[in-house]
Order: structure tokens, then sequence, then C-alpha cells
């Protein structure tokens, strides 16, 4: 199914990292996003559902300290915390601090915090 497209929707990402090929491994390891090269040979991601692509870039500072703060939707926040450190991540807010909501924070080998948001069952 191809993506919805709409006025206002988040569509694009541009995750900042000094290795793109740790970021790479990252993102497929713990979220099971999808990579393609460009036509510019760069590479691209699209998140588990496709409904957000992205890129990893060089040059620019990781984003450690939440301003906008992006949250990734998952089944389990447990779980991924465990995936999140397995694959060299580090956890920056545990599950609890935002409840009744099921959230935590962490933050990705290159120094980007992002959220995790668990939906209630």
């Amino acid at each position: 199914m191809p993506p919805k497209y709409g006025n206002g929707k988040v569509c694009y990402l541009e995750i900042p990292t000094a290795d793109i090929a740790q970021s790479v491994a990252f993102y497929q390891g713990v979220f099971g996003w999808q990579t393609r090269k460009r036509g510019d040979g760069s590479i691209a991601f699209d998140d588990s559902v496709g409904e957000v692509s992205g890129t990893w870039v060089t040059g620019r500072p990781p984003s450690g300290q939440p301003g906008v703060l992006i949250y990734i939707m998952v089944d389990s926040a447990a779980a991924t915390i465990e995936a999140v450190l397995a694959h060299g991540g580090e956890l920056v807010q545990p599950i609890g601090a935002d409840a009744p909501e099921i959230t935590a924070r962490f933050r990705d080998p290159a120094g980007n915090v992002f959220g995790l948001y668990q939906q209630r069952k």
C-alpha cells in the first residue's frame, strides 16, 4: 500500500550521523526500517509501515537535547529498549515518566534523542 499523501503530513526526516553504516545497522536492527540507494548514491530509509522516509546526513550535529522530539511507535517499549541497548543506543528516559502514556526516550549511537511510544491496549 502506498503512503498517504496530504497537506500537513510529516513525511521526511534527516537524521544527523558521523557514520551512516552504523546508523543504518541501528535503525534496521531496532525498528526494521528498510533502506535503499537513491539516484544520487546516498542511502535513504523508509519506516516499517512505509509512511515516513528520510536519510542520514553527515556534517550536522546530532540532536542530543530534545527541542522537537520525534516519537517512534512500537509494539513494546520494553522490548524496544532492550533492542536499543543491544544495538549500541542508550536509555535517556525510562518507561513511566509520562504516565499514563507508555513512553521512553533513547539516544542512538550518533547521539540523537528520540522517543518511543507504545499504544495502550
